[in-house]
């Protein structure tokens, strides 16, 4: 593994406009900044050149935390939800008896199952990866940290491309993931839309095959199960070597904290923490929202952006595991998303 990895700097500029508007920006170690006067809470979001400074720093740094001295409503999360990005909610996920007000776009998370839908994300992914465009964005308001921690873990997906040595770039870059229950297919290599560097993509918890390009002729195969299973544990230890190497991080919460992340710039999972029982960590309690995705993320050479998942593979032997968890590349792991 190449240990050069880079996180860049925030353009100063950007941290100007943020500044000028009368907020303050500190960067957190390795990735990641906490904005301080900023009020989600307003009904009048910040101009557009304040969101647009914010956005390029986000996907710089993978996430924004906004600090909250007084709880957000489900409304108030939800409307700052939508500056970024696609600008609107794209919500697919299932409603929680204890979801306030039953509300459709609040995904709610919990150690204790009358609170929320329990044990979500424990391998690294990004939302939404089963459509032609993953979420542009994604929020998440915790209601209630727990006493004893509970975070999530972020991986800078820039970054962790540039660790890998070339001829893993290389051979990354020919590889393209198939949703295991939508069919849909993306580059296990894209170039980020702002910050137009190469990153990283898999989501660990949902592939039903890989499909890889020979690398002189433009001729396809599925990756088989030895070699799918070295990949799932190349990239997990890729992501996992951040916290050493300087581009992951784990990021514990305060109650009413809401952090926004760029979908196309971070992989994140639930800390293993997050899903202990309520009566060993304290009670946990997290609202998450999506956001529309600004582009398709398409797959490369030629590739259909969907394949039929449940019907038999187009492309001869191979791993082609359709629906729920797709491919469990670790019987130890678990495997809910």
């Amino acid at each position: 593994m190449n240990k050069n990895a880079s996180i860049l700097a925030i353009d100063e500029s950007h941290i100007s406009t943020v500044e000028a508007f009368g907020a303050k920006l500190f960067p957190l170690r390795p990735i990641g900044a906490v904005v301080q006067g900023i009020n989600l809470g307003s009904a009048q979001p910040p101009p557009v050149k304040v969101i647009h400074a914010l956005e390029q720093i986000m996907a710089q740094y993978g996430f924004l935390v906004f600090k909250g001295k007084q709880a957000l409503t489900e409304d108030q999360f939800l409307q700052a939800s939508c500056w970024w990005g696609g600008k609107a909610l794209h919500s697919t996920h299932g409603v929680h008896p204890a979801t306030p007000n039953g509300n459709p776009h609040i995904f709610r998370l919990s150690n204790d199952a009358n609170e929320g839908i329990l044990g979500v994300g424990p391998q690294c992914h990004n939302d939404g990866s089963f459509n032609p465009g993953t979420f542009s964005h994604a929020g998440y308001h915790m209601v209630r940290a727990p006493e004893r921690g509970g975070g999530t873990c972020f991986a800078h997906q820039s970054a962790a491309f540039d660790a890998l040595e070339y001829e893993q770039q290389e051979y990354w870059s020919r590889l393209s993931s198939v949703n295991a229950t939508s069919g849909i297919v993306h580059p296990m290599v894209h170039l980020h839309p702002l910050t137009k560097r190469n990153s990283v993509w898999l989501h660990l918890g949902m592939t039903g095959a890989v499909i890889m390009k020979d690398p002189k002729e433009n001729l396809f195969r599925l990756l088989d199960s030895d070699e799918l299973k070295t990949l799932c544990n190349q990239y997990n230890d890729l992501l996992n070597a951040g916290f050493e190497n300087g581009y992951s991080i784990n990021y514990e919460y305060d109650t009413n904290d809401c952090l926004f992340i760029d979908n196309l710039a971070v992989a994140h999972r639930a800390a293993p923490e997050a899903h202990l029982p309520a009566k060993k960590q304290g009670l946990r309690i997290m609202h998450r929202s999506t956001i529309q995705a600004v582009d398709s993320l398409k797959p490369d050479f030629g590739l259909p952006i969907q394949l039929d998942i449940y019907s038999p593979s187009p492309l001869g032997e191979g791993v082609w595991q359709p629906g729920g968890i797709g491919f469990r590349w670790d019987d130890e792991a678990p495997m809910q998303n």
